[in-house]
C-alpha cells in the first residue's frame, strides 16, 4: 500500500487573505476594463460613430453568450452523464485501489469542481468565439459579387462569407466533440467505468456507448471536413500559383468526394455498434478511415503530382494559371483595358531617343521636374519655418498639388506640429504637458520644382500664415505628432498658440470632462491622479483629446479596413485637413494569388519607420474603397464611399449602415486633394510584375518578369512610387497628376518596364494605369545603374568628396524616371549638410542623366544645359574658365558661385543678344517670386525656357561657321548660384 497523499491545510485567516486578494485583482482588472470600455464609448460617441462601438460590441458580447453557452452545455452534459454512468462496484484491482485516493478527495467537491469546469469552458469558448465577431457579420450580410468561379461554378461571395463561417463552425463543432470525449474518458476512467490495467472488459456497456454516440459525431463531422475541403482546393498552394492546380482537380478533388462518402458510411457503422457488445466498429473504423485518408488523399495525389505532373507540368497547369492571371487581375484590380480593367499596355521604342537639346522645349515635364526630396527636406522646413522650439514637422513630408495663380504645380507640403519630443526642462511636467502646450500651428508648403533656401522661399508658411491659402483655423490639435492627450477648452484655461500668445480651444471635438464619474474614468484609464485634482481638469467647459494620430482615428471608426500608411494634409476652405485611404481586403478570392500585404508595401520608407507600415496580412483582393478626411483642428471624421461597386465595401456598409457617406456627397475641394493611393499602388506594381504575362506557359517559365528596383540610397529596399505632375505617358501635351515607378528585368538592372497611374480625381481618367514596355533586349538603364554612374564619374566623384568636406555629408535625394523623348531622364537632387546638430540639408547640386549622358549643375536648368555641352559629364561651372565648385553651404546661407566669363570675341553676336535677353527673363523671374506674382513668375519661366532652347540653337549654328573654334561653353553673364529651374513653372 502506498501512503497516503500529505494534504495542504490553510487556516481561516489565510484563506480571507488570500480571497481578498484575488477579489482585489479581479475588481481592479474589471476596473480597468471598465474604464477603457467607458471612455472608448464616449470617443465613438464625441465622432458619431457609436452605432460602429455598440455594433461591435454587442455582437461580441452576443457571440461571447452563444459560443460559451453552446460549448459549455455540450461538454457539461457529457462530463455530467459520464459521472452519471459510473458503475456501483468496481472490481478489485492495484488500479482502482490507487484511483480510489482520488474518489475520495473529488467526491465531496464534484459540485466545486464541476462549476469551476462549466465556467472556464464558458469564459475559454466565448473568448475565443468573439474574435471571429467580422466572420459572423460578414456571413450574415454578404452581398453577392455577381461572379462564378471557375472550379465550383458558384458566386465569389460563398468563398467570401459563407466558407469561413462554415470552417469556424466545423472547428468549433471539432472542439466541442473531443473536449467531450477527452473528459467523458477521464471522468469514466477515474470512477471505474475505463478500466486500462484490469483484466475483463475496458469499458462498461454504458460508458461504451457513451463513448461511441460521441466518435459517431467526431466522424459524421470529419465527413462534413471533406466535403467542405472540396471547395478550399480553390486556394491550393500545390501549384505555381494560388488555386486548383491539375493535381488538385485530377485526384484530390475525386479523393476528397470518396473520403467523404467513405465518412458517412463509417458513421452509419459506428452508430449501428450501440447494438452490438463490441468496440471494434468503431476502433476499426478509425482505423479505415485513417489508411484511406492516407492512400486515397495523400499517396494518391502525390503520385499524380510526381510521375504525370512534373514532367509536364508546364502544358498541364496552363489552364489552371490561366485561371489565376485572370482571377489575379480582377482581384487585385490590374486587368487591361481588353478585358475590362483600367490597364493600358503601350510599346515604348527607345531606339531613336530624341536629342537632349530638345528637352526644355517639353515644358509639361520639364517645367514640373520636382527637386525637393519630402523625405530629406523636413530639417530644413523645421529650420525656416519651425519658429519654435517645440513646433516640428514629419521626417517625411508629403507632395501634393494646388492651383494658385492660374497654374498648377507639386508642392512639398507639411503640418507645423507640437512636437512632444522636443519639450524639455520644465516643460516636461504633467501641467505643461497636457494643459498648455496642446497643439501645433500651421501648413507650411514649398513649390516643388525650385530650392527652398529662406524663409521667403516658401509658398505658404509664417506665423501668423502668409500665403495664397487663406487659412482661417491654423490650429493643429489632431495630427501624427503631440502629445497622447491634452486638456483643452477649459474656462480661463489659457493654452500656448504660436508667437507665445494664449488661447482656449473652441472647437467640437473631445469629451468633456464636466462630470467627476468621466474624470475619474479617465484617471483610471491613464492612471493619473490629476484628472480628479487638477484644476483645468474640472474648469468649465474642459475637455480632454485623445487617439489623436489621423490614422489611429480611422482605423478606430472603420476596423474592417487597412489605413494607408501615409495621411497627408492639405488645405480645404480654410480648414487643415488630413486626407486618408481606406482598404478593403480579403484573402477568400478563388484562385487569386495569395500575398502578404506586409511584404507588397515594404519600400525604403516603411522600413525606415517615414511611413506606417501595413500588418502581415494574407489577402488576394483588396479595392481603395474609402477615402476618409480627419479634421486637424475638431478632429471630425468623414468617410466617403469611394469605389461603391465594391461587394465587400456593400456588405460591411449593411453592417454599419450610415457610418460611410456617398462619394457623391464628397465636396469638390475634396475631390480635387484625392490622389491615388501610395500602398495600393505598391500592392498593384508587386503584381504587375508578374501578372502582365498573359501566356500560361511562360508564366509558368517565368519568363519576362520584371521587379521593383531597389532605392539606390537604401540598398536591399524596394524604391517606392514617386508622385509627379508630368506629361501624360499617352499623350505629351499635358501634364497630369501621377504616381509612377520603374520596373527592371528579373535580376538585372536594366529597364523592363515604367508603369504610371493618373491621380487627379477630377480626371476622368483617375486610376488609369499605363504601362510602358521597353522593347525585349534592350539596354536603358534602370536607377541602380543610373546611381552608380552619377558616384562613378569622375567630376561629379570629384565634387561629392569636395561637397563632403569641411564637417560636411552629401544626402542623395529622390531618384526620379521620367519617360521622356523616347527614353528616360533621370533627376536626382544632391544635399550637402554640417554634421552638427543646428545645421539642415542644403540643395546643392542636380544631376540628370539622359540617353547616357550626364548632366550636373547647380540647379535643374543648368544640368539640363550641362547635357548638350562637348564634355559630358562635367560640371558646369567649370566648364569655362577651369572654375571650381562652390564651397559647399551646409544650411546656414546659400553658396556664391563664381561667374564664368565670357570673351566677347569668343561669342557670336546673336547668342550675346539672347543672353542679355536670359538675363533680363531672370530678373523678371526674380522680381514676381518676390512678389508671390505666380501669373508673371510662370510666364518669366515660360520665357527663360524658350531662351534657353535658341540659344542651343545659335550655339550650335556659330559652332558649324566657325570651324577650328570648338563650341563655347557660356552660361548668362548673371547667372547667381541658385539660377532658375526650367522646373519652376508652375510657382
Amino acid at each position: 500500500m502506498r501512503p497516503e497523499m500529505p494534504s495542504i491545510r490553510v487556516s481561516r485567516r489565510g484563506k480571507i487573505f488570500i480571497g481578498v486578494v484575488i477579489a482585489l485583482i479581479v475588481l481592479l482588472s474589471l476596473v480597468g476594463s471598465a474604464a477603457r470600455v467607458y471612455t472608448n464609448w464616449l470617443w465613438f460617441g464625441e465622432l458619431g460613430y457609436r452605432g460602429v462601438f455598440s455594433t461591435i460590441l454587442w455582437s461580441r458580447i452576443v457571440l461571447f453568450l452563444i459560443f460559451g453557452f453552446v460549448l459549455t452545455v455540450i461538454v457539461g452534459a457529457n462530463v455530467y452523464l459520464a459521472y452519471r454512468m459510473r458503475p456501483p462496484f468496481r472490481p478489485i484491482s492495484p488500479e482502482q485501489e490507487n484511483l480510489e485516493r482520488y474518489r475520495v478527495v473529488l467526491e465531496p467537491r464534484k459540485k466545486l469542481l464541476f462549476a469551476g469546469l462549466l465556467l472556464v469552458l464558458f469564459i475559454g469558448a466565448g473568448v475565443a468565439g468573439q474574435q471571429s465577431w467580422q466572420v459572423w457579420q460578414l456571413w450574415l450580410h454578404g452581398v453577392s459579387f455577381g461572379v462564378q468561379d471557375p472550379q465550383f461554378h458558384r458566386d465569389i461571395s460563398f468563398f467570401a462569407w459563407d466558407y469561413p463561417a462554415y470552417r469556424a463552425l466545423l472547428g468549433f463543432g471539432f472542439n466541442a466533440v473531443i473536449f467531450s470525449l477527452v473528459l467523458s474518458l477521464a471522468v469514466h476512467y477515474v470512477f471505474g467505468a475505463f478500466r486500462i490495467a484490469t483484466p475483463g472488459p475496458k469499458l462498461t456497456i454504458s460508458a461504451r456507448r457513451h463513448v461511441t454516440v460521441l466518435v459517431f459525431f467526431f466522424v459524421v463531422l470529419k465527413a462534413c471536413a471533406y466535403w467542405l475541403d472540396r471547395y478550399g482546393l480553390v486556394f491550393s498552394d500545390r501549384g505555381k500559383v494560388t488555386g486548383a492546380s491539375y493535381t488538385d482537380v485530377h485526384a484530390t478533388l475525386p479523393a476528397k468526394t470518396i473520403l467523404f462518402w467513405v465518412a458517412i458510411l463509417i458513421a452509419i457503422a459506428v452508430l449501428a455498434s450501440l447494438w452490438l457488445k463490441s468496440s471494434l466498429i468503431a476502433l476499426t473504423s478509425f482505423v479505415v478511415l485513417l489508411i484511406m485518408s492516407i492512400a486515397i488523399n495523400g499517396i494518391y495525389p502525390y503520385t499524380v503530382q510526381q510521375f504525370s505532373v512534373k514532367p509536364n507540368a508546364n502544358s498541364k497547369e496552363a489552364p489552371y494559371i490561366a485561371r489565376n492571371i485572370a482571377a489575379t487581375r480582377t482581384a487585385y484590380d490590374i486587368a487591361s483595358v481588353s478585358a475590362g480593367g483600367d490597364v493600358t499596355y503601350k510599346g515604348y521604342d527607345t531606339t531613336s531617343p530624341a536629342p537632349a537639346s530638345s528637352l526644355p522645349s517639353d515644358k509639361a515635364t520639364v517645367s514640373n521636374v520636382r527637386v525637393l526630396d519630402p523625405n530629406v527636406v523636413s530639417p530644413t522646413f523645421n529650420a525656416y519655418q519651425g519658429l519654435n522650439n517645440y513646433y516640428g514637422f514629419p521626417d517625411k513630408l508629403d507632395v501634393d498639388r494646388y492651383t494658385l495663380g492660374g497654374s498648377t504645380a507639386d508642392y512639398v507640403v507639411g503640418v507645423r506640429e507640437l512636437d512632444a519630443g522636443k519639450l524639455s526642462g520644465n516643460q516636461t511636467n504633467w501641467i505643461n504637458e497636457h494643459t498648455f502646450y496642446t497643439h501645433g500651428y500651421g501648413f507650411v508648403a514649398a513649390t516643388a520644382n525650385s530650392d527652398v533656401n529662406s524663409a521667403s522661399s516658401f509658398a505658404e508658411g509664417s506665423i501668423p500664415p502668409s500665403g495664397p491659402l487663406t487659412i482661417d483655423k491654423p490650429q493643429v490639435y489632431f495630427g501624427e505628432k503631440g502629445v497622447d492627450y491634452s486638456v483643452v477648452g477649459g474656462a480661463g484655461n489659457r493654452e500656448n498658440d504660436a508667437d507665445n500668445s494664449r488661447t482656449t480651444y473652441t472647437g467640437s471635438g473631445g469629451i468633456s470632462l464636466s462630470n467627476f464619474f468621466n474624470r475619474l474614468a479617465f484617471a483610471v484609464k491613464y492612471r493619473q491622479t490629476n484628472f480628479v485634482l487638477n484644476n483645468a481638469v474640472s474648469a468649465s467647459g474642459a475637455k480632454l483629446i485623445f487617439d489623436r494620430d489621423p490614422r489611429q482615428r480611422v482605423q478606430k471608426v472603420a476596423p474592417y479596413l487597412k489605413v494607408d500608411g501615409d495621411p497627408y494634409p492639405a488645405v480645404i476652405n480654410g480648414r487643415i485637413v488630413w486626407m486618408l485611404d481606406g482598404y478593403t481586403t480579403i484573402a477568400n478570392y478563388p484562385y487569386s494569388e495569395r500575398q502578404s500585404l506586409s511584404s507588397l508595401t515594404t519600400d525604403s520608407l516603411s522600413n525606415a519607420n517615414r511611413t506606417a507600415a501595413q500588418p502581415d496580412a494574407q489577402i488576394n483582393y483588396i479595392r481603395n474603397s474609402v477615402k476618409a478626411t480627419v479634421d486637424a483642428y475638431d478632429g471630425t471624421v468623414k468617410l466617403y464611399a469611394w469605389d461603391e461597386s465594391d461587394p465587400v465595401l456593400k456588405t460591411w456598409m449593411k453592417i454599419f449602415p450610415g457610418k460611410i457617406l456617398p462619394k457623391s456627397a464628397m465636396p469638390p475641394d475634396v475631390t480635387a486633394h484625392v490622389r491615388y493611393p501610395q500602398d495600393l499602388f505598391e500592392v498593384q506594381r508587386g503584381l504587375l510584375a508578374q501578372y502582365h504575362v498573359d501566356n500560361p506557359v511562360q508564366f509558368y517559365n517565368v519568363q519576362n518578369k520584371w521587379t521593383v528596383p531597389d532605392d539606390p540610397t537604401a540598398e536591399g529596399v524596394d524604391q517606392p512610387p514617386y508622385y509627379l505632375l508630368a506629361a501624360n505617358p499617352n499623350s505629351t501635351s499635358q501634364a497630369e497628376y501621377q504616381l509612377t515607378s520603374p520596373m527592371k528585368v528579373n535580376s538585372r538592372t536594366n529597364m523592363a518596364a515604367y508603369i504610371s497611374v493618373n491621380s487627379d480625381a477630377t480626371s476622368p481618367d483617375y486610376g488609369k494605369f499605363t504601362v510602358l514596355q521597353l522593347p525585349s533586349g534592350s539596354n536603358i538603364q534602370g536607377p541602380e545603374q543610373i546611381f552608380t554612374n552619377f558616384n562613378s564619374d569622375p567630376t561629379i566623384s570629384k565634387d561629392i568628396s569636395l561637397l563632403s568636406g569641411q564637417g560636411s555629408s552629401v544626402i542623395h535625394g529622390n531618384l526620379l524616371t521620367l519617360p521622356i523623348g523616347n527614353t528616360f531622364l533621370y533627376v536626382e537632387p544632391l544635399y550637402v549638410q554640417g554634421r552638427s546638430s543646428t545645421t539642415f540639408p542644403s540643395l546643392q547640386r542636380v544631376l540628370v542623366n539622359y540617353n547616357g549622358k550626364i548632366g550636373y549643375g547647380e540647379n535643374l536648368a543648368m544640368a539640363l544645359l550641362n547635357l548638350t555641352q562637348p564634355v559630358v559629364g562635367q560640371d558646369i561651372n567649370s566648364l569655362n574658365q577651369g572654375t571650381t565648385p562652390s564651397t559647399p553651404s551646409t544650411g546656414s546661407s546659400p553658396p556664391t558661385t563664381p561667374t564664368p566669363s565670357t570673351s566677347p570675341s569668343a561669342v557670336p553676336s546673336d547668342v550675346t543678344a539672347i543672353l542679355a535677353q536670359l538675363d533680363q527673363a531672370y530678373q523678371d523671374y526674380q522680381s514676381a517670386t518676390t512678389a508671390k506674382d505666380y501669373a508673371k513668375q510662370g510666364a518669366a519661366l515660360g520665357r527663360i525656357l524658350q531662351l534657353i532652347d535658341e540659344y542651343n540653337t545659335a550655339r550650335k549654328g556659330s559652332s558649324s561657321s566657325q570651324p577650328g573654334t570648338g563650341t563655347p561653353s557660356v552660361t548668362p553673364s548673371k547667372t547667381p548660384s541658385r539660377a532658375p529651374s526650367p522646373s519652376s513653372t508652375s510657382s
